[in-house]
């Protein structure tokens, strides 16, 4: 299972094959309350077949018609949505809210594929779009980086900019690996126990060998990776805490009960802890909305990481500190 960005641009791929036009529209800039960002696509084929979104409203119908019509453009160009608030309310943006896209075809050979082909295994990559020669040239990219734009060209990053490890492999573990590469985390599962690793099959997915506190050190976990503990053992969901709790992971949680979660926090104050970081830990893991079966704790897990993740992010740009775990109970 991908991103959905990579879906759109991996189906786009699927349409060239297949002798269709297709064009992409991509988000470069948005002010206002608009309703998608930076970086967001959509991908339309002649017969005005889409796939993504870039604003979830009447833009997808505006840019079908186009379509459908050939009236889109035949090489990269600029186009904003939105200037005045007669155009905002016309194309059903939110609080006058006015979005940036570059309109580009897409060619059968040349950069689309080995975007698809890196993205599919957990990679980073990044392209620059020259907007006067419709030239388009693969460079690197790092975790964070934003969707770029000038006069000159346009900069994409594609590929998950979060990290998810998770330990267990586990029926949780495997719903939260497939909702969490949907929301292009890259996602690593640590699991030392044979039994449960034996048949674990996900594309996408990276197994990472080893002890839990050894896979925190060895993925070298930084301020986007989350960590998560899901084996319901203590003696492997703790070694992993231990390690991760003293890392500068924005997210690091535990799965069990309220109960649970104290004997734990009781437990971790025996090693070489402070109180600080301890309090980071988050447990029980996940939103409270009463989740009991495997595929409900996972969305409740991955509810709280986009929750903390859009947090962290805004805090960051602020300069503020990442915000504390909530307090058990």
């Amino acid at each position: 299972m991908n991103s959905l960005d990579t879906e759109v641009l991996k189906l786009a791929l699927d349409w060239l094959d297949n002798g269709h036009t297709v064009h992409l529209a991509t988000v470069v800039k948005t002010w206002g309350s608009a309703p998608r960002q930076a970086g967001a696509m959509l991908a339309v084929r002649q017969d005005g077949r889409v796939v993504g979104s870039v604003s979830g409203g009447c833009i997808e119908d505006d840019l079908i018609g186009q379509a459908r019509d050939a009236r889109l453009p035949a090489g990269p160009e600029l186009i904003t949505y939105g200037v005045s608030q007669e155009e905002a309310a016309r194309f059903g943006l939110p609080c006058g809210g006015t979005l940036k896209l570059v309109i580009e075809p897409l060619r059968p050979l040349g950069w689309l594929k080995a975007v698809v082909e890196v993205t599919e295994s957990q990679q980073l990559i990044g392209r620059w779009l020259d907007l006067h020669t419709g030239e388009s040239t693969l460079t690197d990219a790092q975790p964070g980086q934003l969707t770029q734009v000038n006069e000159q060209g346009c900069h994409f990053v594609y590929g998950p900019h979060w990290r998810l490890l998770i330990i267990g492999a586990n029926q949780t573990a495997h719903a939260l690996a497939q909702i969490a590469l949907m929301l292009e985390f890259q996602v690593i599962v640590c699991d030392p126990r044979e039994e449960f690793t034996a048949d674990w099959t996900m594309q996408g997915v990276t197994m990472q060998p080893g002890m839990p506190d050894d896979a925190v050190v060895a993925i070298q976990t930084d301020t986007r990776t989350a960590i998560v503990a899901l084996t319901h053992d203590p003696k492997l969901d703790d070694m992993a805490l231990l390690e991760a709790l003293k890392s500068k992971a924005f997210y690091v949680g535990a799965l069990g009960s309220v109960r649970n979660q104290k004997a734990r926090r009781e437990r971790l104050q025996l090693f070489d802890l402070t109180g600080e970081e301890i309090g980071r830990l988050r447990g029980p893991v996940g939103l409270q909305i009463g989740s009991r079966t495997p595929a409900e704790i996972a969305v409740a897990v991955a509810a709280e990481l986009v929750q903390v993740r859009r947090t962290y992010e805004d805090q960051r740009v602020s300069g503020l500190k990442p915000p504390p775990a909530a307090p058990p109970g």
